[in-house]
């Protein structure tokens, strides 16, 4: 792996639980390979969650955070770290309509499928600019009730099925544990990675990808498609165990 020059991660369930707060072993790593690669972290999560989970929890004498890329909502959305502050590269942002199209779409569909829940923790709903997300148990559910809610991924592919023909102008997908996510047509991981290839000047034989979500049908699967290095992993832990390896690599 000498040949890496990027490292880029996937967030929920790979760097940190779903929308649960990086643990400070995560975070001491990351801190370390920044040391020695440029990082980023895409996911489907809005920025808000990027700062809250991440980097705020991240040691307040890390350094080297202006080699920390943040691409929030699949890609969509592109952020460098500047001046002391973090700065937005480019969104690809939704249409009104294309957002009131896609909403409408998601509520008829789970609600025709069965899929729509009465008792939920925060909005199922959420507008994040550049993608519009279904969350099945809201966006605050805790992640044991969101783990037992579809195990096999049956229940979030039948929606996003249904979904996808409504929709033939933009980019339907399953999304975390219990979301579906929506963008314009052919922006996902793979569009986010070619874009950080385009902007940093890292070619994409230079990147390895870290994920949870690498089985076809994933939303880490784009980037596996494409031809960039991955690795998969089943939590938090693995990724911690990968880094560490890397790094005695190094």
């Amino acid at each position: 792996m000498a040949e890496v020059r990027l490292v880029a991660f996937d967030l929920d369930d790979t760097l940190a639980p779903s929308k649960a707060p990086l643990d400070p072993r995560m975070a001491e790593l990351l801190v370390r390979l920044l040391d020695v690669v440029e990082v980023c972290v895409i996911s489907g999560g809005q920025f808000g969650q990027f700062q809250t989970q991440l980097v705020a929890n991240l040691p307040q004498t890390a350094e080297n955070l202006e080699r920390l890329h943040l691409m929030p909502t699949c890609g969509t959305q592109y952020y460098r770290h500047e001046g002391g502050e973090w700065h937005q590269v480019y969104a690809e942002n939704l249409t009104d309509d294309q957002k009131t199209r896609a909403q409408e779409a998601l509520v008829a569909q789970a609600k025709e499928l069965g899929l729509w829940e009465r008792e939920t923790w925060g909005p199922v709903l959420e507008d994040r600019g550049s993608q519009i997300t279904f969350s099945a148990l809201g966006q605050q559910a805790p992640i044991e009730a969101k783990s037992a809610w579809d195990p096999t991924g049956a229940k979030k592919e039948s929606l996003r099925a249904a979904v996808a023909p409504l929709l033939p102008d933009l980019e339907v997908r399953s999304g975390g544990s219990t979301s579906v996510d929506i963008t314009r047509e052919g922006i996902d991981k793979a569009y986010g990675m070619n874009r950080l290839a385009e902007l940093t000047g890292i070619p994409l034989e230079a990147m390895l990808f870290v994920g949870d979500r690498l089985d076809e049908g994933g939303n880490d699967y784009p980037v596996k498609a494409m031809g960039v290095t991955t690795h998969a992993v089943e939590g938090w832990h693995d990724t911690a165990a990968f880094v560490e390896e890397f790094l005695a690599r190094r």
